[in-house]
C-alpha cells in the first residue's frame, strides 16, 4: 500500500501507517521545520514544502505523474479554526476551509481510501455536510468517528474526530484495542530539577491552583496541574495524561522532605512518550517551542495505525 500525506507535520500519521506496513511516498506541510523532521525521519520519500490551498488541479496532477499511483491519502488539515482552544478569536475562514484540499487530490488520485484526522469540533463547520456529500460523489463509503487515543496504548486523553473512507467496501467500526495506559508510566519522578512551590517568583495564580489540588487530593499524593481547560485542573498519576496541545500546559506536583510541596513542568521527552512517539524520532535541531508545536499537532502514531489494520484487515 502506499501512501501519501498531507498537511503531515512532524508525520504522526505517516509513523502508524508505516507501522502497519504502508509504504510512505510524499509528506506535504507549509512549515519549513516539519519538513526538517519530516525528511530526517522518512529520508525514502518526497517532502513538498507548499500550502496546499495554493495549488489548482493542474499542479496536483503533475505532483501525480512524477508520483505515481497511491493507495491512501492521510491528511491532518489544521484544526486550529475548528477548535474551542482557540479562545475568542474569531475563525479564519480560509483556516476552516483547509480540508478541501484533501478533496481536491482525492479527486486527481483516486485513492482507494482516505483517512482525514481533525478535532471533534470539524463538525461545526459550515462545509462539513457538503465536503461529506463530495467525498461520497467521489465514490467513498464513509465511516466517521471519535476515537480516544488511550484506547489504543497511548498515555493520554486525546478525542479526534477521524472520516475513514474507502471506495470499495462498507467500513468496520474502529474499535478500542487496549485498557488505559497511566501518565505515571512516562513520567521520570526523579529524573528533573524539582523548586518548592511557595517562592517570590511563583505566580499567585498556579500556587492558588495547585493548592486547590492538594485540599481535594491530600498532601501525600504525586499529581499533575493542569494549565488549561474548565472543571478540575488537575489529575492523578494513574490516568492517562489530559491532551497535550501546543504549549508546556503541565506541572508536576510531588510533597518534599519538609512537610511542603516542589514542582516542575512536565520535560518533552516525558510529553514525546504521551503522545506514543518511539524515542528513535529525531526531532533534530529543534527548539522546545517547535518540538511542542509539532507534538501537540501530531496524530498519535498507534490510532492511526490500528485504523490502517482495520482497513486492511
Amino acid at each position: 500500500m502506499r501512501a501519501i500525506d498531507l498537511f503531515c507535520g512532524a508525520g504522526g500519521s505517516s509513523l502508524g501507517a508505516m507501522a502497519a506496513g504502508v509504504e510512505i511516498v510524499a509528506g506535504f506541510d507549509i512549515w519549513p521545520v516539519a519538513g526538517s523532521v519530516y525528511r530526517a525521519n522518512f529520508p525514502s520519500a518526497r517532502f513538498y514544502l507548499c500550502d496546499l490551498a495554493a495549488l489548482d488541479e493542474s499542479d496536483i496532477r503533475s505532483i501525480r505523474d512524477g508520483l505515481g499511483d497511491v493507495d491512501l491519502i492521510l491528511a491532518s488539515p489544521p484544526c486550529t479554526d475548528h477548535s474551542p482552544a482557540r479562545g475568542a478569536a474569531p475563525p479564519s475562514l480560509a483556516g476552516l476551509d483547509l480540508p478541501w484540499c484533501v478533496w481536491r487530490f482525492a479527486a486527481v488520485f483516486r485513492p482507494r481510501w482516505l483517512v482525514i484526522e481533525n478535532v471533534p469540533g470539524m463538525r461545526r463547520w459550515h462545509d462539513y455536510r457538503a465536503f461529506l456529500h463530495a467525498l461520497m460523489r467521489l465514490g467513498y463509503c464513509l465511516r466517521v468517528q471519535d476515537l480516544n487515543a488511550a484506547d489504543f496504548g497511548v498515555p493520554q486523553r486525546r478525542r479526534r474526530l477521524y472520516i475513514v473512507c474507502d471506495r470499495e467496501a462498507e467500513l468496520p467500526e474502529i474499535a478500542p484495542r487496549t485498557p488505559h495506559m497511566p501518565v505515571g508510566d512516562v513520567i521520570d519522578l526523579d529524573g528533573y530539577a524539582y523548586t518548592p512551590l511557595h517562592t517570590p517568583r511563583r505566580a499567585r495564580a498556579t500556587i492558588e491552583r495547585v493548592e486547590r489540588a492538594i485540599r481535594a487530593l491530600g498532601r501525600d499524593v504525586a499529581f499533575i496541574s493542569v494549565y488549561y481547560g474548565s472543571g478540575p485542573q488537575w489529575q492523578t498519576l494513574d490516568v492517562p495524561l489530559r491532551t497535550v496541545t501546543t504549549s508546556a500546559h503541565f506541572a508536576l506536583v510531588r510533597p518534599d522532605r519538609c512537610g511542603g510541596h516542589e514542582m516542575r513542568m512536565l520535560q518533552v521527552d516525558e510529553l514525546r512518550r504521551a503522545m506514543s512517539f518511539p524515542v528513535w524520532f529525531d526531532f533534530g535541531g529543534c527548539t522546545r517551542t517547535e518540538t511542542m508545536r509539532l507534538l501537540g499537532n501530531a496524530v498519535c502514531p498507534p490510532v492511526m495505525q490500528a485504523i490502517i489494520e482495520t482497513l486492511c484487515a
